[in-house]
C-alpha cells in the first residue's frame, strides 16, 4: 500500500462524493495518517469503506461518516473540543488539526493506550485520551464548544448536553436500527437547546448509554 496515493484516493472518492467540501476538513484529512490508528493486522484497508474492528467489540466509523461527522461539527481554532468513545483516536486527531484542544474519552485502556501512542506520532499536543466512561454522569467537571459521539445512541445524553457551553454544539448518531439519524444540538441558553436532524444513517452503539432517556428538548 502507497499511503499517500491511498490517502488521496479515499478523500477523492470516498469523501468528496459525501458532500465533504470544507477546505480545512479536507486539509485534516491529507496530514492525519490514518493507519497509524489502525492495528497492524487491517492496515491495508486503512482507507477503504470496510469496517476495521479495533477491539473485540469496537469497529471504526466509515471515512465517510467520521469525514461528514467532523464538518458538520463545525469547530472554529479557539474551540475545546470532546469526542466520546475516542476509539483509537482517529477523529481525534482529525479534530486536532482544527481546533484549540481536543480531549478524548475511551472506555477500552488498549485502545486508550493506542490512540495516545498514535497521536503522539503525529505530533499533536493539543489533543489528549483518557481512559474514562463517558456514560456515567459524573464523568465531566468542565464545559465545551463542541462535543462530537464516535458512535450512536438513542438520543442525546442529558448529561453531555449540560458539558456544552452556551452557544456550544454537540453532534452524535441517534435513533434505533435500521434508521439512525446525525443531529446536531445547539445550546441556545442555560436551559435551552435546539435539535437538527442532518443527515440519515447508521452505526455501533456507545457502550453504557442508555437506550431511554427522560430529557425532551
Amino acid at each position: 500500500m502507497n499511503p499517500e496515493q491511498a490517502r488521496f484516493n479515499m478523500i477523492e472518492q470516498q469523501i468528496r462524493t459525501w458532500h465533504v467540501l470544507d477546505a480545512q476538513v479536507l486539509s485534516s484529512f491529507k496530514l492525519v495518517n490514518r493507519e497509524r490508528f489502525v492495528p497492524a493486522a487491517y492496515k491495508a484497508l486503512a482507507y477503504t469503506e470496510s469496517p476495521i474492528p479495533i477491539s473485540a467489540h469496537e469497529v471504526m466509523l466509515s471515512p465517510v461518516i467520521q469525514a461528514r461527522l467532523v464538518q458538520d461539527l463545525g469547530v472554529k481554532p479557539s474551540d475545546s473540543v470532546l469526542v466520546v468513545g475516542c476509539g483509537s483516536g482517529y477523529t481525534t486527531a482529525l479534530l486536532a488539526h482544527l481546533a484549540g484542544k481536543v480531549l478524548g474519552l475511551e472506555i477500552d485502556p488498549a485502545l486508550v493506550k493506542t490512540a495516545q501512542a498514535a497521536l503522539s506520532q503525529e505530533g499533536l499536543t493539543n489533543a489528549h485520551v483518557l481512559e474514562q466512561d463517558a456514560s456515567s454522569t459524573s464523568a465531566l467537571h468542565q464545559r465545551f464548544d463542541a462535543i462530537l459521539m464516535g458512535g450512536s445512541c438513542a438520543q442525546a445524553p442529558e448529561h453531555l448536553l449540560q458539558a456544552l457551553h452556551i452557544g456550544g454544539k454537540l453532534l452524535g448518531i441517534f435513533g434505533h436500527e435500521p434508521l439512525m439519524q446525525a443531529t446536531l444540538v445547539t445550546r441556545t441558553g442555560e436551559t435551552q437547546w435546539q435539535e437538527n436532524p442532518l443527515w440519515d444513517t447508521c452505526a455501533p452503539r456507545l457502550h453504557g448509554f442508555a437506550e431511554s432517556s427522560a430529557f425532551h428538548f
